[in-house]
């Protein structure tokens, strides 16, 4: 029987997933396809990838979906999307990208921050914008830009996050959603416009960035070589790209203030979504984003999560039983000092110099006390997190996600000892695609209440 499907594309830094749904935002079996990648890390600090590359590995990750799903009855009525947030990329009026697309953890830009922090009120920028002034937001990589590149700059026409540089090779229309949008940390919050202020600082004019959708993108058409590439999607509605982390919410089923949703991914994060505004003032250290222009999310990353998993994997030679010698000892039974800034800090310092260290190493340490101290270094930083969070809401539940937390049980049960608090994993396989979905639906009018789905 022929039935209303979406393909759900979910764009992120190590990997690009996408696969068929229906609308009742459930995978079709046996459509899914994955591309893992990596953005190139320069020795100076540089996190980056070349923008056309970019884009031709999302295509190829629809291509594979396509070819999977050829036997799938049914209209692929939307294309529903979610991606990294923080990106950076110039294009020129030629279309052609003047950068390579910046990632969040590019820290080259560290050098402008304080100089943006000398020349504005960092609590009021904080504010409006719901982003702190670091390296990870377009207010210092832009000013890094200016500097470095001087000629580069003033030949670039357009700033765009990726998912909008994809969305002009695509459709020829650079569009952004709100949710991208207000992860640039250039976005006024609570006026859902690009923050005027910031812009005369950085000498940038509203028509140097991206098209602020208002919501489902019906004129989107494809450049006639993707219809011929894809004749299946060319009646199909696209959409535009909300954040990762807010589709992570809303497809853990966390999407009230009473809900919390906790992910260790390739960084980590702590997150609350509710539909409402931002809080009157947003607590220093945390940062809120719009999911869209009804719903907000507010929380905090850690650059460090399942890369810093990897990072101990590859340079320390672990025991086969570490997972079990862990979850038998003792919170600080080791005696070291974790400081977990291995990709730099993000919440709740902000400190763009910051490093990771291990201190009060002696000839009996051994592998596993280092794993432990970072599994519980960063547990302590979700406690700070999820302590400025309870100044603004009251958090019952927390559902936790992420390759790293199914990999390794014993961290997630450091976590819950250190938060005391019991952590519900979830049964969800891929909740940033499930998210899109939801959200996308939201908009194309097949379900106004993503509240109402609750996590299985």
């Amino acid at each position: 029987m022929d039935q209303s499907l979406i393909l759900a594309l979910d764009i992120g830094t190590s990997s690009i997933r996408g696969a068929l749904y229906d609308i009742k935002a459930e995978p079709i079996a046996d459509t899914a396809y994955r591309l893992d990648r990596s953005l190139d890390i320069t020795p100076e600090g540089g996190a980056e990838i070349d923008a056309d590359e970019a884009v031709e590995q999302v295509a190829a990750v629809i291509d594979g979906v396509l070819e999977r799903s050829k036997e799938v009855r049914g209209d692929i009525i939307s294309i529903a999307s979610c991606s990294f947030w923080h990106s950076l990329v110039g294009v020129d009026k030629t279309r052609k990208p003047t950068t390579k697309v910046l990632g969040w953890a590019d820290t080259r830009s560290s050098v402008c921050v304080n100089l943006l922090r000398n020349a504005l009120d960092e609590d009021e920028v904080h504010n409006r914008t719901g982003a702190h002034i670091h390296s990870s937001y377009w207010p210092a990589k832009l000013s890094w830009l200016s500097r470095e590149f001087p000629d580069m700059f003033v030949g670039t026409l357009q700033w765009l996050s990726f998912s909008d540089y994809l969305a002009l090779k695509l459709s020829g229309n650079a569009v952004t959603s709100v949710s991208m949008a207000s992860g640039t940390g250039i976005f006024d919050i609570r006026k859902c416009r690009w923050d005027t202020e910031l812009l005369d600082h950085l000498n940038i004019k509203p028509e140097n960035l991206p098209m602020i959708a208002e919501g489902s993108l019906e004129n989107f058409k494809l450049e006639p070589e993707f219809v011929e590439r894809w004749q299946r999607l060319k009646d199909s509605v696209w959409l535009p790209a909300i954040g990762d982390g807010a589709a992570d919410n809303i497809g853990s089923g966390c999407t009230t203030s009473t809900e919390a949703a906790l992910m260790i991914g390739t960084s980590s994060a702590i997150r609350v979504a509710y539909r409402g505004e931002p809080p009157e003032r947003i607590p220093r250290g945390l940062w809120c984003y719009r999911i869209d222009r009804e719903r907000v999310i507010i929380g905090g990353a850690l650059s460090d999560g399942g890369g810093l998993y990897e990072w101990i994997k590859k340079t320390f030679n672990l025991p086969h039983d570490a997972e079990e010698r862990i979850s038998s000892r003792k919170l600080g039974e080791h005696g070291l000092v974790f400081l977990p800034y291995i990709a730099g800090e993000r919440s709740p310092g902000y400190n763009p110099y910051a490093r990771g260290g291990i201190f009060n190493l002696t000839s009996t340490t051994e592998a596993i006390d280092i794993l432990q101290s970072a599994f519980e270094a960063v547990g302590y930083k979700f406690r700070e997190l999820f302590e400025l969070l309870s100044t603004v809401v009251t958090v019952k539940k927390i559902v936790a996600s992420g390759g790293a937390l199914r990999e390794s049980p014993a961290w997630k049960g450091i976590i819950e000892d250190i938060l005391s608090f019991d952590l519900m994993l979830s049964g969800i396989e891929e909740p940033s695609s499930r998210g899109a979905v939801l959200h996308a639906m939201d908009y194309i009018g097949r379900d106004r209440n993503i509240e109402r789905f609750e996590l299985k």
